[in-house]
């Protein structure tokens, strides 16, 4: 075990954390030449295009120094808020961490609160200085908030390149000296971490786990102790560029176990393994069920495409444990599903990963969060879809979840964020300057605000400068309604949304505009109402398209052009009694993109 070294990588997102992972492997030769690729770690497609890690990885490398043998274990942690909870499971998985900030660009929220996390751990820091070979690198200023961050000794900062490899030996010298090797009993009971899961088509789910105490062998009986599911250790080994099967993995070691689980929802990450015969007798702390925080529905444009969806839905979901999903109907676009989501990045990823895996082309309604609504009874509802709020004469109080957001940014930029966090009924809760031009800002914020565009007008109106973290801080009870968008009388259910009453009126105002212009006009006038309850708080109308029926009449009564405008005005009422509107799909998208 002394020879045993578990570590991860923090990083923001686009620090350069994948391209040194790259470096790592090849200075420990895990990979040929020709095994070889940029983003290594990173096998899905989306994940290289956007440059960013989704789904953690860990691999094994083994390393000599001065004739001494030691295996070291990489658990590579996602960077994006949406993932935080794999994020501290990873970290919950490691002795060490390598801190890398971006030379050019300093200290960025994300950073942050996954080191708060890896010090909650008592994680060992080694700070890694990344991109030294850019022209705007400002080593010394980013060294110096290295140092007023985490309190180290600058001559403990690595300067390191990437991209060019300098500083790579610097940073597994330091990895071996400094990490401390894991601590655990080989004898005592099993007791191992959960910390990732991979759905394989032909062997099931194959869960990644940390050994803290004892070992486990190929054909031992195991136990999740917190689902209370019990199986047979099929296969179980390391992890390297592939799994590498071995009879028995002991404490301090990093391994996969295969049962031939075909569930993906029956391991959960956080979870701890034990033997049935002699379980331990404590849990590794700290398991929670991954909760989503956005809701939105997903149907198929072609409503006989339904069961397709659902079985693309369920194919997803065995490579991605967080996303829950429940059939529903809408009366606008027929058949579909509610799905829960971590966050708007993770909705887009399902979406974009459902057109081009599945080829399924899906309509996504306007996300909401989850709220908790009490009846005038004192009963409980939990509402992730606006249909199922009570009716206005039952509904007592409505309660919204609250996030705390740490933004940093450039202070040129303080006025134009704090305007924006307060155009979104945020209240201002700290202010720190980190260095002379760079400052902290805390916020509190209602969760549903922050979830259409506001990642992006941020970094709009930073240019890029700003970095944004946030954690929930639970429910208080808000000013809430529910915004009905109706389409001649018709309530448009896909287009309900629960907002504050505040914005109410100029939301239904912008929606009903922007229907206007993209709905096509018919034989007769549409009309476009946003109400809460049963008053019309805005309206617009679609005209109608006008034939000349009077163009055949030259001279003669004037009678006679008004029996043909009473016979034309009769016809257009029959056809609004029976004509149907039909919303084209761009009409759900602008919908969602109201304030560009």
């Amino acid at each position: 075990m002394k020879n045993i070294r578990n570590f991860c990588i923090i990083a923001h997102i686009d620090h350069g954390k994948s391209t040194l992972a790259d470096r790592l492997l090849q200075v420990t030769r895990t990979i040929t030449e020709r095994e070889f690729k940029e983003q290594l770690l990173d096998n899905m497609d989306l994940e290289r295009e956007r440059g960013i890690t989704i789904k953690s990885h860990a691999i094994q490398m083994d390393f000599e120094v001065e004739g001494e043998h030691y295996v070291l274990n990489l658990i590579d942690t996602p960077g994006h808020v949406d993932f935080s909870y794999e994020v501290s499971r990873s970290i919950a998985a490691c002795e060490g961490a390598l801190l890398i900030v971006d030379a050019s660009q300093g200290i960025e929220a994300q950073t942050i609160s996954n080191l708060y996390l890896a010090l909650e751990h008592d994680l060992v820091i080694i700070p890694v200085l990344n991109k030294m070979d850019l022209p705007g690198a400002m080593p010394e200023e980013v060294a110096e908030q290295i140092v007023d961050l985490i309190g180290c000794d600058p001559d403990e900062i690595i300067p390191a390149s990437g991209k060019t490899g300098f500083g790579v030996d610097a940073i597994m010298k330091a990895i071996i000296e400094r990490v401390p090797p894991p601590k655990g009993d080989p004898q005592a009971p099993l007791q191992a971490l959960i910390f990732d899961s991979i759905y394989n088509p032909f062997r099931g789910v194959v869960a990644y786990f940390r050994i803290f105490n004892g070992a486990i062998s190929k054909g031992d009986q195991v136990k999740f102790m917190n689902t209370g599911h019990e199986y047979d250790a099929d296969e179980v080994g390391v992890l390297k560029l592939n799994q590498l099967p071995k009879k028995t993995i002991y404490a301090g070691d990093v391994g996969y176990i295969i049962s031939g689980i075909k569930d993906a929802r029956e391991v959960k990450v956080g979870d701890t393994i034990t033997h049935i015969k002699r379980p331990t007798p404590k849990a590794v702390k700290g398991f929670e069920n991954v909760k989503p925080m956005v809701f939105a529905g997903i149907y198929p444009v072609d409503t006989d495409d339904y069961e397709d969806l659902r079985a693309a839905m369920e194919k997803l979901q065995l490579n991605d444990a967080s996303l829950t999903f429940e059939p529903e109907s809408s009366a606008a676009l027929g058949f579909g599903f509610r799905c829960g989501f971590l966050g708007m990045l993770h909705m887009e990823i399902v979406q974009e990963r459902l057109e081009r895996e599945f080829e399924m082309t899906v309509i996504n309604t306007v996300p909401n969060v989850s709220y908790k609504a009490y009846t005038k009874k004192g009963e409980f509802i939990l509402v992730n879809n606006p249909s199922d709020l009570p009716d206005v004469t039952d509904l007592d109080y409505v309660e919204e979840p609250f996030i705390s957001a740490q933004i940093i940014t450039k202070a040129d930029f303080v006025g134009a964020v704090m305007s924006l966090c307060l155009d979104k009924r945020g209240v201002v809760k700290n202010q720190v300057y980190l260095t002379t031009n760079r400052v902290e800002l805390t916020f509190e914020l209602p969760l549903s605000e922050i979830v259409f565009d506001f990642y992006d007008r941020l970094k709009t109106i930073s240019r890029g400068y700003a970095s944004l973290d946030y954690f929930p801080t639970g429910y208080k009870a808000s000013n809430l309604v529910k915004l009905d968008i109706l389409l001649n009388g018709e309530q448009v259910d896909a287009l309900s949304a629960l907002i504050h009453r505040e914005n109410a009126y100029e939301l239904g105002k912008k929606i009903c505009e922007k229907l206007r212009q993209l709905i096509p006009r018919q034989q007769f006038d549409i009309a476009i109402q946003a109400g809460i309850g049963s008053k019309i708080i805005a309206r617009e109308t679609v005209k109608a398209l006008r034939k000349d029926v009077t163009a055949k009449c030259y001279g003669g009564d004037i009678t006679r052009k008004r029996k043909l405008l009473e016979k034309q005005k009769k016809g257009k009422k029959r056809m609004r009694q029976v004509g149907n509107v039909e919303i084209p799909q761009q009409a759900f998208m602008a919908v969602l993109k109201l304030n560009e």
